[in-house]
């Protein structure tokens, strides 16, 4: 209620001032604020992976203690469970090294890898060689000798070697910080002494008949220890950037090192176990590993904290990475980390205290009469062993001994000492700073753990990120980049425009002005490329802007007053060799470029207008980033960059315009292809950065696409996107690449576009059938065919949502995918040809993911039999008719169309399609519940279809419950089941017949090709010709009352057409008056008849344009300027320069004029000075500002309507009173310092749309570019049937192949089903839900039964690559989340700075310290 209340205000404000008071207000123009379920959640997910650190770090480390306990030579257990139990410590220290065996040789297998030289090999399989052999001494041989409390305290020694490197190399960033080290290194020294003199008093005590021997262990311990401590000496080295080649290098063959390396390490630890016990302490006997009934108990024991020891490590290890990831490090990694020592000690002593009470037969006195009195329950098969193996084992410390206990005093402050150690050497985890999203291998160095000390592996493991010692290639810190939108536009609707400005607007006011930092690091600009957007009317051949762009112009304006509440302030109208460009300043500063492509000067389709930006944006504006000195500065400067000064725009000249480009490299170069129907959010955009920030060899990136719209094809559409996303993407992505990055919402990379084989290959004119219909049917497949088969990765995202327009109708459908079919099969069938190279090539296209592909491709091929199988299978069903009658049957609908499809036209054949889609929808719907009262009748579903059918329900409800923002879509299943054969079957047909139609099939109308433009009172309209010069005379009448008053012309010989000056612009509009005009259209000579006509109007309040829009300074620099009136007088009012314009200027500009109507002038003078004084400090002269200058404009324009447009005298007056006003107020008010922004904002204002040339450097690219590569096709008519030939003879092979494999297929299941089931099949027996057999044998076809399987396999791979992929979503939206941007309120500014240089400061982050100051301008 609120908020009608706060619309209904805001419109009876405007309604005071106009009688079209009625706004537009697209969906998703309000700020995105963050949700608090969203927060709460993130803290949520942040609270529960710390408690699964700490938790499964506690499991995993008291594992290991039970077992070594239980594994002592001192235990009480009997030999062969003692050496059970050891066997088990061996497989726990095995588990990590086979895991990462696994994965290594996962990555190898899928995404290739890289052979080391021997030398670097054998000097990491060697420093592995010995942190195993360290790992098996502590663990095998020295644990098991000590108490459970010395084994607790002794691995916090283990980061002796890292504290000593910290000290060496001096890797603190302050210099007080090496205390940490230097700490660590005292306390570990005091805990291994304490240790030795711990030990020396128990022998000398005589503490549970403590040996000498025990020495030999003590000194094994620290050496093992030391040992192990190499494990990470990676860490330190990276820090100090030593080495930097040699790590560098490592880490592109670290997968088949560890592949190798993991191998050693398990052979070294097997080498220890056996040498130690089977050599030295023979106490293997290998008999006893052959377990009986008797000993469940112990298999039970040991299997229990095994397989405790190997999940909670490998769990706290993946758990403790997640913390990392969504920004949780301190609460949900370090703190639970470091505590978990503490957190083991404080629940053993708990445990201890509560349950040795319950040990029967143990006597409670003295603590040395608990101990002896606990061998005698080790017969009792009620006493727990566990319990009283732990109780033992502390009997075996100081607190045992008859004479001094005291000593156990110095086991406690040994275990402060070793804690102490760790922590303080691994000090600067608490510091480390983690971006939105990293890499693991950017967040640890090695990608194995420790299982046996995994709280210290974990925290020693963590990089460490020094900046003192970072070189300029290290990617801790978060990279500039900018992102340049480029939507491609065919003859879209009103609505459909709408979204994608919206989108584009959303971003802007995301990003804030350019000139202010932002948590993601990004500049932006916004590139629309209108296909055909030229027509030409009928009666006066004009070429104008059509219809098409005229709604854009209109959407534009729209949603410009919607987010800023009014005009566009800065517009202008450009004319390039390609046609023309309209530019505009966003509501924040940063630039929208709508190109208009006139299909007479360049070529149209999708294709050819990303060539067109992708030159522009990466070769043309990458050449004069590198190469300023050769852009020749210009009179008439305009605006290509991304700089805005506190909302006042600030122009220079083109080289410079780019300025932060120069600091950026092409890496970080993105480009965002959209559709001109997209609808996307910010977070979209950035989910999609942040994935080719985290990788450098991903080229492209593509988000989740939703299709929207209504009807049944839509809803199909629903599903069949859903299902291709969740499971075909996710799988692609998992095992190897995606395929195809849709051009409606991609983020490809600057320089990946630009390598070898791509950019330049991609402008490849299609000569040959083949290339028409893989280059043109689907160009961004065959775009991301190219990237891949250079090296780089494509990767999908599935939290940046994107949402696209959808067919709605039957034929549309069917004509987008017979775009769509042939040109997916073509480039996959490509890329599977080139598999060998490619996977050379591209680290993530391995043999197994050709297999994978080639296996999808053979699946895809079979479809049409595979359906006509199924729907045979229907009738076999539901009619109760013979095998192979049924497949006789089902096989005559689809020959029927195959005949259909070769003998009558497109549209016939859609039309048939749809009414056997209808029937072959009845049929689907029938055979579904058959089956399903099929199952219900024998009352088991454990048959093969019944079987199938309800895991792949299952799998796909499993599948939506895993996306609750989607989980909708299944609701659509049913809809997608019964249009089966129509998608997979006709369809499949209807595209490879019409495979020789290369036309786009899609939004084919176009209404503004020739249209006819009213022109009513046309006095005179006539062609003339004077000796060698033609002229087109025009005379236009308005009403019957004036003559006319004005004829001009000119000669070919004057050479420049007439200026517009203000004279000649500013007319009044007043209802009551009217003038006739004449038109000057052309004057051409004989000579110069192919050159383009020059349109001149004359007295035309359309052509509203002052002096300085032909030759000025921008506003800023003339307020700069400002104090030297002579220098700004001779720079403002010098004359114009004569600008030629085109028949279609005048009409765009007309558009625009709105802004200078009365309504709109006194919202934007309003908002201008609101948004000229952001600052807290200046609301109270603002809103004086605002009221008296709003009071000064209704007294000078007090006669005027509110939708007339102002002439020139009025706008000159209306200016210098409105600042003579503002001059008085800030005197008052004693700000005379805001006079000059007060000044910029009347005068933007009262600024008229702009008339700019196109830079001379940039014209000649485009006409280079265009004569090279963009000249629009004119193919012979010989060429035509040529190719047209071409392309029926390949549609004919496709056809021909196509058949042939189906029609083998179906009659290979034909004769099986002739032969019969008796003696050809496979028997399986019939079961019922609760798992008792019904006695009856099912007899099912081989082939079938191997091709549906196969079928289920390949599902159940997707699903699980959909698990693991969910996961790491999951972990990605959680960190977008904790570094959301909150939209602040403008005007919070640095108190440091003064007024001046606040409005005059522009910071260019690229540069450290780099500033412009006025001096600079």
């Amino acid at each position: 209620m609120e908020e009608l209340k706060f619309r209904g205000k805001k419109r009876e404000g405007r309604h005071r001032d106009t009688w079209d008071p009625f706004n537009l207000n697209p969906i998703g123009a309000e700020k995105e604020n963050k949700r608090k379920c969203f927060r709460l959640a993130q803290n949520l997910v942040a609270a529960v992976v710390g408690l699964a650190v700490l938790t499964s770090a506690i499991v995993s480390k008291g594992s290991l203690l039970v077992l070594s306990t239980l594994s002592s030579p001192t235990s009480m257990r009997s030999p062969k469970e003692k050496q059970f139990y050891m066997l088990m410590l061996v497989f726990c220290l095995i588990c990590p090294n086979f895991l990462v065996f696994l994965k290594s040789l996962w990555r190898c297998a899928f995404k290739n890898f890289i052979q080391p030289n021997m030398k670097t090999m054998a000097f990491i399989c060697g420093i592995e060689c010995l942190v195993s052999l360290g790992t098996s001494l502590l663990v095998l041989v020295v644990m098991p000798q000590f108490d459970v409390l010395t084994n607790l305290f002794i691995s916090g020694g283990v980061c002796i070697v890292s504290a000593i490197l910290q000290i060496v190399y001096r890797l603190q960033g302050d210099k007080w910080k090496i205390l940490f080290p230097i700490c660590s290194l005292i306390l570990t020294v005091t805990g291994y002494c304490l240790l030795g003199v711990d030990y020396y008093v128990r022998v000398s005590s005589f503490v549970d008949r403590q040996g000498t021997d025990c020495f030999v262990y003590v000194a094994i311990g620290i050496f093992s220890s030391l040992l192990i401590s190499l494990c990470w000496w990676e860490n330190p080295l990276q820090a100090t950037n030593r080495m930097p080649e040699f790590l560098k290098d490592m880490d592109g063959y670290r997968d088949f090192v560890f592949v190798i390396s993991s191998i050693l390490r398990i052979i070294v630890i097997g080498g220890v176990y056996l040498f130690y016990h089977v050599l030295i302490e023979k106490s293997i006997t290998w008999s006893d590993f052959n377990l009986q009934d008797v000993d469940w108990e112990l298999l039970q024991i040991g299997l229990v904290l095994l397989f405790l020891q190997a999940f909670c490590s490998a769990a706290c290890h993946w758990f403790g990475v997640v913390a990392c990831k969504i920004h949780a490090v301190r609460m949900s990694f370090a703190l639970p980390v470091c505590c978990t020592g503490p957190a083991v000690l404080l629940l053993g002593i708990i445990l201890f205290l509560t349950q040795a009470e319950q040990l029967d037969g143990a006597k409670h006195g003295s603590i040395t009469e608990f101990c002896e009195s606990l061998v005698y329950l080790s017969h009792k098969n009620t006493t727990p062993v566990v319990l009283l193996e732990i109780t033992r084992s502390i009997c075996r410390t100081s607190l045992n001994s008859y004479y001094l206990q005291w000593p156990f005093s110095m086991l406690a402050l040994e275990g402060v000492c070793m804690w102490s150690g760790f922590v303080t050497c691994t000090y600067y985890v608490w510091k480390i700073k983690v971006q939105r999203i990293e890499r693991t291998s950017q967040l640890f160095v090695r990608r194995l753990y420790e299982s046996a000390f995994i709280d210290l592996s974990l925290l020693l493991n963590t990089k460490m990120k020094v900046p003192r010692a970072k070189s300029q290639e290290s990617q801790d810190d978060m990279q500039k980049c900018v992102i340049y939108l480029c939507a491609t536009m065919w003859h879209e609707t009103y609505d459909e425009m709408l979204k994608i400005l919206t989108s584009m607007f959303r971003l802007d006011r995301y990003r804030g002005d350019p000139n202010e930092e932002h948590n993601d690091c990004f500049d932006f600009e916004c590139h629309i490329y209108v296909d055909d957007a030229y027509m030409n009317e009928k009666e006066t051949k004009k070429r104008l802007v059509n219809s098409y762009v005229t709604d854009l112009i209109h959407v534009v304006i729209e949603v410009y007053r919607v987010f800023t509440n009014k005009e566009a302030d800065d517009v202008s109208i450009i004319e390039t060799p390609y046609g023309g460009r309209l530019m505009f300043v966003m509501p924040e500063g940063n630039m929208l470029y709508i190109h208009l492509k006139d299909k007479d000067l360049i070529r149209n389709k999708k294709r050819w207008s990303q060539i067109m930006y992708m030159y522009y944006l990466l070769g043309w504006k990458g050449y004069i980033v590198k190469n300023p000195q050769k852009i020749t500065r210009q009179n008439n400067p305009h605006r290509d960059s991304m700089i805005s000064m506190n909302g006042e725009i600030f122009l220079l000249p083109q080289h410079d315009n780019d300025f932060k480009r120069k600091f950026i490299s092409d890496d970080n170069t993105y480009i965002l292809a959209l559709d001109g129907d997209t609808d996307f959010q910010p977070k979209a955009v950035i989910l999609l950065v942040d994935r080719m920030r985290m990788y450098l060899n991903v080229g492209a990136a593509c988000g989740r696409i939703h299709p929207t719209g209504m009807g049944p094809m839509v809803w199909y559409q629903k599903f069949e996107y859903a299902v291709g996303h969740w499971l075909q993407k996710t799988a692609e992505h998992v095992f190897g690449s995606v395929l195809c990055s849709p051009g409606c919402f991609s983020l490809f990379r600057g320089s990946a576009i630009m390598d070898d084989n791509v950019l330049k290959k991609y402008t490849t004119t299609s000569k040959r059938a083949s290339e028409y219909v893989q280059y043109d049917q689907g160009e961004d497949r065959w775009l991301c065919t190219l990237l891949l088969q250079q090296g780089w990765r494509v990767e999908y995202n599935a939290a940046s949502d994107a949402y696209t327009n959808s067919p709605e109708e039957f034929k549309e459908f069917y004509n987008q995918r017979r775009r769509w079919g042939p040109s997916t099969l073509a480039n996959t069938l490509d890329l599977l040809h080139s598999g060998k190279e490619t996977s050379k090539r591209n680290t993530s296209i391995s043999g197994i993911y050709i297999f994978y592909q080639m296996f999808t491709v053979g699946s895809s091929i079979l479809g049409p039999a595979s359906v006509t199988l199924m729907i045979a299978g229907a009738f076999q069903f539901v009619f109760k008719i013979a095998g192979t009658n049924s497949i006789i049957i089902a096989s005559v609908p689809p020959v029927f169309y195959v005949i259909i499809c070769f003998t009558v036209k497109s549209n016939t054949q859609i039309t048939i399609a749809a009414i056997m889609s209808v029937l072959y929808a009845f049929l689907m719907t029938a055979s579904l519940f058959s089956i399903i009262g099929d199952m219900v009748i024998q009352g088991t579903f454990l048959t093969p279809t019944g079987l199938f059918l309800v895991s792949m329900t299952l799998m796909y409800a499993v599948t939506a419950i895993l996306h609750p923002e989607e989980w909708g879509n299944i609701i659509y299943g049913l809809m997608y089941f019964i249009c089966i054969p129509s998608g997979y079957l006709l369809l499949t047909i209807y595209s490879l017949v019409n495979m020789n139609n290369v036309s786009w099939g899609t939004r084919e109308t176009n209404k503004g090709e020739e249209e006819v433009k009213k022109n009513h009172n046309m006095l005179c309209d006539r062609n003339c010709r004077l000796c060698c010069w033609d002229m087109k005379i025009q005379v236009s009448q308005e009403t019957e009352n004036l003559m006319l008053r004005q004829v001009t012309g000119q000669t070919a010989e004057q050479g420049s057409p007439l200026p517009i000056t203000s004279q000649d612009a500013m007319a009044q509009q007043a209802a009551d008056t009217a003038e006739a005009q004449v038109e000057l259209i052309s004057i051409t000579t004989k000579e110069g008849a192919e050159k383009p006509n020059k349109a001149v109007k004359l007295n035309d309040a359309a052509s509203c344009s002052s002096d300085d829009s032909l030759k000025k300074r921008s506003l800023t620099e003339r307020a700069f300027d400002k104090e030297d009136d002579e220098d700004d007088d001779d720079t403002m009012h010098a004359e114009p320069e004569e600008l030629p314009i085109k028949d279609w200027v005048l009409p765009v500009k007309e558009e625009f004029l709105k802004k200078l109507t009365y309504a709109n002038l006194k919202r934007n003078l309003q908002q201008q000075i609101r948004y000229a004084l952001p600052n807290i400090s200046e609301e109270d002269v603002c809103e004086e500002l605002v009221l008296m200058l709003i009071d000064t404009l209704n007294q000078q324009l007090g006669t005027v309507g509110p939708e007339d447009i102002l002439s020139e005298s009025q706008m000159e007056e209306l200016q210098h009173a409105l600042e003579e006003h503002a001059r008085r107020i800030l005197k008052t008010s004693r700000m005379d310092k805001l006079q000059k922004k007060v000044a910029i904002a009347i005068k933007k204002t009262l600024t008229a749309p702009q008339v700019r040339k196109l830079e001379e450097g940039e014209q000649d690219f485009w006409n280079k570019l265009i004569d090279r590569y963009l000249t629009p096709i004119n193919d012979s008519q010989a060429h035509k049937d040529e190719v047209t030939r071409e392309l029926k003879s390949l549609r004919n092979k496709a056809v021909f192949l196509y058949f042939i494999i189906n029609v083998l297929w179906v009659v290979a299941t034909f004769f099986l089903q002739a032969i019969g089931n008796d003696v050809l099949s496979i028997k399986i027996p019939k079961y019922f839900p609760n798992g008792t057999a019904s006695g009856e044998i099912l007899k099912v076809e081989p082939v079938s039964l191997m091709f549906l399987l196969s079928f289920a396999i390949l599902l159940f791979v997707q699903f699980l690559a959909m698990l693991y992929h969910r996961v790491y979503t999951l972990i990605h939206v959680v960190s977008y989340r904790s570094s959301e941007k909150d939209y602040r309120q403008k005007g919070i500014k640095d108190p440091e700075l003064t007024e001046d240089e606040y409005c005059m400061t522009l910071e260019n982050h690229s540069a450290t310290g780099l500033t412009f100051t006025v001096d600079d301008l």
